[in-house]
């Protein structure tokens, strides 16, 4: 896959409670995964990416706002699309799919927002496709 793609999910609810699910999101290249908390609503975190890995966002708690850009060239940062702006809530349960060869930054968008990654890399061949951008560039945070 060459864009990025949302993966819808669902919640049931009855007498026990309730359940949240996306089971459309196949787990099989999944190598890592990590949690990211934000307490408040004014953390960014942009722009870091990579050329080859792919990542998988998830909120389990709140909301974010999530941008994306594709990079044309990753030693001059120039980009090869306008931002993509994506908002994923706990609430309606979804994956966001991102290839290699964009950037991502998010915030949260309520506070104590969690966001699960799930990478295809392991951490150290991951370290090796990391790149990072000025959180300035592309779009006004």
């Amino acid at each position: 896959m060459k864009t990025p793609k949302i993966i819808n999910g669902g919640i049931h609810s009855d007498e026990r409670g309730s359940i949240s699910f996306v089971n459309e999101f196949d787990f099989s290249e999944v190598k890592r995964f990590y949690n990211i908390c934000h307490s408040n609503t004014e953390v960014i975190r942009a722009w870091q990416g990579h050329k080859k890995e792919s990542k998988w966002f998830y909120v389990s708690s709140g909301s974010f706002k999530i941008v994306l850009v594709k990079i044309k060239d990753w030693n001059l940062g120039t980009i090869a699309n306008q931002p993509i702006e994506y908002h994923l809530d706990f609430s309606e349960p979804q994956v966001l799919i991102i290839p290699g060869g964009y950037v991502n930054g998010f915030q949260a968008t309520s506070p104590n927002s969690q966001l699960m990654v799930f990478s295809n890399f392991s951490i150290e061949e991951s370290q090796n496709d990391d790149f990072r951008f000025d959180k300035s560039l592309w779009y006004k945070w």
